[in-house]
């Protein structure tokens, strides 16, 4: 019995460090992938600002003004949401600001704090992108044979992700 008990231990074992193993596998991909689509997604952006030949802005800053949309937000907002680090976003705030692609100014509740939002220069670049991703949208199950219920569960994961990172910072896990 004993050696029994032992084997089956042993099987277990194997099969616990198979699992593990086979996790390690698909989060180190998963690590790779998402860090090589955000880079390819500035590369499709860089295409299309080529394409019409808009040199005065990069990639960056295009998603950055995609992203403010037409709300009027802060840099510290426009960081906790995500999109960006923070030298980074008040570099390339500024930098938008100085071409007069946003507007800013004091807030009027916190004199700390500036509000951005487009100008209708910022506006132009933000629709350009909006078109870009409805084109995506328009091939993207014909041709890259992802569709909704696809993107569904891979946004789910990768909130869940996003959450499990969250929390290994918040928490110091």
């Amino acid at each position: 019995m004993v050696g029994k008990m032992t084997a089956m231990a042993k099987l277990q074992a194997a099969e616990a460090l198979e699992s593990a193993s086979g996790l390690r596998k698909s989060y180190l991909e998963t690590l790779n992938l998402v860090e090589r689509l955000h880079r390819q997604l500035l590369d499709v952006i860089k295409d299309e600002l080529d394409r019409r030949d808009e040199r005065e802005i990069n990639s960056v800053q295009a998603l950055l003004l995609f992203n403010v949309g037409d709300q009027e937000l802060t840099a510290g907002e426009l960081r906790t949401r995500g999109h960006y680090l923070g030298s980074n976003v008040s570099y390339n705030l500024k930098k938008l600001v100085e071409s007069g692609y946003i507007h800013h100014e004091r807030s009027e509740a916190d004199r700390r704090s500036v509000l951005v939002r487009l100008t209708n220069k910022g506006e132009q670049v933000r629709d350009m992108l909006r078109g870009l991703f409805d084109r995506h949208l328009a091939s993207l199950e014909a041709v890259g044979n992802v569709g909704s219920e696809d993107l569904r569960g891979l946004n789910t994961t990768l909130k869940r992700l996003e959450r499990f990172w969250i929390d290994q910072v918040r928490f110091r896990l």
